[in-house]
Order: structure tokens, then C-alpha cells, then sequence
């Protein structure tokens, strides 16, 4: 028999019950009411877990486009000529956002199914990202043909953005449908650091008042935001869920990135080289460009084969360049604020056959996951949620799980005490 003990909290008596197999639906049942209609849902909310498809709703603008146009039921580059500000390429770009979508259900695998018309030299490329259950989006991974994105951590909710490209003679495609399919794959996935990355990198001026950025922003005198050459950790216009802050000879500053560059588009440098898009011999914090102008890697040339003239990995918007303390490029300090948050875990076995994970510590919550039987998972936090029961024992504390997206109650966690040990509160 397992051992019990009572709980801190007045809500609870003992934390689980004995060694035997039970399943969850005995903690479901504490959701059904005298309303059909709400049996029937939870009902619904535990319908079988598998992949998930569904087509974007690319009809009608969601506030994060630029420089798309619809015309004859297809996406089209409203202005093939148009560029953004800081990439030195003379092709054309436009980006879309797809509505977010709530799953129900955890992923981490993102499939996309293009439909589109692409001339010889035009490109069209569709990201991916997701929100998991404590609010945090992943950075943003390309789902390529027929190879699905990985995200870095267990999702509920999934965004996805086509950038469109013309082609060097100004043919631009045409995009008519972006069909996604989603599933959860192995866990865990990447291990998030506790600690936003910092390094030191070679800042120059944007400038280009006047003109647009790669998320459709149209630079303003004086402006603050800053550019980076990859579109893993670019904003959506208007916001700043992907920001840095940059240190410089005077002060600090925290700024969005809301354009793509300098010099490369697909350099993460920011990420460990196991999960950098490219350029992964090169060690984390170098960005390609400084190691091309100082070491004559890739021949001295960028991922465009065009010859590298300064060592910059951050183009700094006017405003936020003068106020941090420049007067001439030089180098910063920048924190990639997004890259932190991996609060440390610790693993616990579990125990129970078809164990639940809920989108919210409570029963009556979606469920997003299943563990078929006894495990290690990995807890980040915890929190009082619902009182759950099962063989006679009771705890309202639930852990949230970052490889599975939700919450599992702390009544199938294997261990004595009702409140994890040495584990934080969400």
C-alpha cells in the first residue's frame, strides 16, 4: 500500500490512494452534473488523442499581414517590388498570420500542405509557432514540403505565417489554400534555459525612414525597434512578443524585432547550434556574419554569397540606437528576452493507467494528453486547482507538464507528500 499523509491545505486529506491501476475517469466523473448537455461535453473532451488537421482561414486580414493583396480567392504580393527595410535583397516580400487555433489537444509536429503556384526563383515558406499552457509562445519553425516543424516545447494553440518572396524578375507566387496537420511527437524536445541568452554583438544603424519592415511596420524618424537576421524571433506587427534588450556605451533599452537582417535571414545565432537553422558549426552567440568578416568563414561571403562588409548581427532602428549611446556602429550587449523562462524541472514517477493531462487544473478542462500507464515526468510549477478525488484520497494540487502542455493532478504523481517538494508554484 502507498503511504499518505495529509496536506497543508484545508482542501485536502490525503494525497493519493494505493498502489493498484485507476484511471482517470474516475476524476472525470467529478464533472458531471444534472445538465446533459454538459455531460456531453466532457464527454467530447475526452474523445480519442491523435493527429489534428485543419485548413488556415487565409480570407480575410487578422492584423499581422503586410504587402498582401487577395484576388481571384489566392494570396498575392500587393507590391512585388516592395522589400523589407533592413534585408539588402532587391525581391519582393509579404507576409500573412493565420487566425491562432485552439487544439484541444498537445503538439509539437506541424505538418503544412501548400497549395500555390510558385514561379522559377520566387519562394514561398511557411513558419509555425504555438502557445503552450502557461502562455508562452515558441519561437517560430518552418514547416518545410512534407517535413513537419518541430516545435521546442508541447502546444495547445498554433499560429502559422507564409511569407511570399518574388522572384529577381519581379514574378511573384500565388497562394491558394494552407491545409496543417498536427500530433504530439516523442518528449521532451529542446531544453529551454532558465535564463534569457546574452552576448555581444556588432550593431549597426537601420535608418531607412520610410520604409517597411519585414512585419509590415513602415519606419518612422526616431523609431525603436531592432532587426535580426533570422524570422524565428520575428513580432508580429504592433507587438513585442519576440523583444531584446540591448545594452549600450550609455544604457539599456528593450525593443521588438520587427525586421529581418542584416546581411542573413536564416541565422538564429542566438540559438544552440543543435537547433540552429544554419550555420550549426559555428557556436552559439557568433552570428554568420561576424565570423564571414573576421575569420573568412563561408569565403567571407553571407548565406546570399554576397560579400560581407562588416560584422553586424543586430540592426538598431534611430531611435534605439542614439539612445542606447551610439554614435557609430559599434558593439552591444543583447539580451533575446524570449529565450528564457525554461524554469528547471524535476522528474517524478507517476502512477494510474490512462492518466489525464488538462489544459487547465481542472477536470472539466480539455484534455490535451494521456499517459496510457506509470512514467517520469517533468514538472515545471504547480498549483491549487480543482479537489480532485480517486479511491477514497483527495488533493487539489495540480503540476504543469511542459512536455505535454497541461496539468496533471498531483494525486497520480508518485510520491508522499501532496504539495511536490522543491517544485515552485505557477
Amino acid at each position: 500500500m502507498r503511504r499518505t499523509q495529509r496536506s497543508n491545505s484545508p482542501a485536502q486529506t490525503a494525497r493519493r490512494g494505493p498502489a493498484i491501476a485507476v484511471s482517470v475517469l474516475a476524476v472525470v466523473a467529478l464533472t458531471l452534473t444534472a445538465d446533459p448537455a454538459a455531460a456531453r461535453d466532457a464527454a467530447a473532451a475526452d474523445a480519442p488523442l491523435g493527429a489534428v488537421r485543419w485548413r488556415a482561414d487565409l480570407s480575410a486580414p487578422t492584423g499581422g499581414e503586410s504587402n498582401i493583396s487577395r484576388t481571384g480567392g489566392a494570396l498575392h504580393l500587393r507590391d512585388a517590388g516592395l522589400r523589407p527595410a533592413s534585408s539588402r535583397s532587391a525581391r519582393g516580400q509579404g507576409t500573412v498570420l493565420s487566425p491562432v487555433r485552439d487544439l484541444g489537444r498537445a503538439v509539437n509536429l506541424i505538418t503544412a500542405d501548400l497549395d500555390a503556384g510558385v514561379p522559377h526563383g520566387a519562394q514561398v515558406a511557411v513558419d509555425v509557432r504555438g502557445r503552450d499552457g502557461l502562455g508562452r509562445w515558441t519561437e517560430w519553425r518552418e514547416a518545410g514540403d512534407g517535413t513537419p516543424a518541430r516545435l521546442p516545447r508541447a502546444v495547445t494553440r498554433v499560429q502559422a505565417r507564409i511569407t511570399l518572396v518574388s522572384a529577381p524578375d519581379g514574378t511573384a507566387p500565388a497562394v491558394r489554400a494552407l491545409d496543417l496537420t498536427a500530433a504530439l511527437g516523442d518528449a521532451p524536445q529542446e531544453a529551454a534555459a532558465a535564463e534569457a541568452f546574452t552576448t555581444s554583438v556588432y550593431a549597426t544603424r537601420e535608418g531607412l525612414v520610410g520604409g517597411t519592415t519585414a512585419n509590415g511596420h513602415v519606419i518612422v524618424a526616431n523609431d525603436h525597434f531592432v532587426a535580426l537576421p533570422s524570422r524565428r524571433g520575428l513580432s508580429p506587427k504592433g507587438s513585442g512578443q519576440y523583444s531584446v534588450r540591448v545594452c549600450g556605451p550609455v544604457r539599456c533599452e528593450t525593443a521588438p524585432v520587427w525586421d529581418v537582417g542584416p546581411w542573413n535571414t536564416r541565422d538564429d545565432y542566438w540559438n544552440p547550434s543543435s537547433v540552429r537553422e544554419t550555420f550549426k558549426d559555428l557556436p552559439q552567440g557568433r552570428p554568420e556574419a561576424q565570423a564571414a568578416y573576421q575569420s573568412g568563414y563561408n569565403g567571407g561571403l553571407d548565406g546570399s554569397g554576397r560579400r560581407v562588409l562588416n560584422p553586424a548581427g543586430i540592426d538598431l532602428a534611430d531611435g534605439t540606437f542614439y539612445n542606447v549611446g551610439l554614435n557609430n556602429n559599434g558593439w552591444v550587449t543583447v539580451t533575446y528576452l524570449w529565450t528564457g523562462g525554461g524554469a528547471p524541472t524535476k522528474s517524478f514517477p507517476t502512477w494510474g493507467t490512462d492518466v489525464n493531462i488538462r489544459q487547465q487544473p481542472t477536470s472539466a478542462s480539455t484534455r490535451v494528453a494521456q499517459l496510457p500507464g506509470p512514467t517520469t515526468v517533468r514538472v515545471q510549477c504547480q498549483v491549487h486547482g480543482q479537489l480532485v478525488q480517486a479511491d477514497g484520497h483527495s488533493n487539489d494540487a495540480w503540476s504543469y507538464l511542459p512536455d505535454y502542455g497541461g496539468y496533471v493532478s498531483n494525486i497520480f504523481i508518485d510520491v508522499a507528500e501532496a504539495w511536490l517538494p522543491g517544485v515552485p508554484t505557477c
